[in-house]
C-alpha cells in the first residue's frame, strides 16, 4: 500500500502525516511547500527567516498550532546526534540555554 506525504514532509523524516493539508510554509526567499500541520511545523523549525499560512479551507488556528509547535522543534528533528550548537536546538530551547 503507498502512503503519499505531504509536500512539506522531507524525504528523511519517517513520521506520517497528522491529517490533511493545512499550510503554507515559505522559506526566506519566498519558496515554499504545503503541508500537514504536524510537516509544516518540523518544516518551519528547519528554516531560517520561515514562515506559515494557512491555506484557505484550512482548520481554524492552523498556521498559529504550527508556528507554536515549530519554536519547540528542533532543526531537523528527524536527524540522530547531540544537538548543542544554537542552530540544532529548537528556537524555545535556545533562549532558555541563553536566559532569554
Amino acid at each position: 500500500m503507498d502512503h503519499q506525504r505531504c509536500p512539506a514532509a522531507h524525504p528523511d523524516d519517517p513520521t506520517p502525516c497528522a491529517g490533511r493539508v493545512a499550510v503554507t510554509v515559505l522559506d526566506a526567499v519566498n519558496a515554499g511547500a504545503d503541508g500537514c500541520e504536524h510537516h509544516g511545523a518540523r518544516l518551519l523549525a528547519s528554516l531560517a527567516g520561515g514562515r506559515v499560512y494557512a491555506l484557505p479551507d484550512a482548520p481554524s488556528g492552523a498556521a498559529i498550532r504550527v508556528f507554536k509547535a515549530a519554536a519547540g522543534t528542533r532543526p531537523f528533528c528527524w536527524a540522530d546526534g547531540p544537538r548543542t550548537e544554537p542552530t540544532q536546538l529548537s528556537n524555545i530551547a535556545d533562549r532558555l540555554r541563553h536566559g532569554r
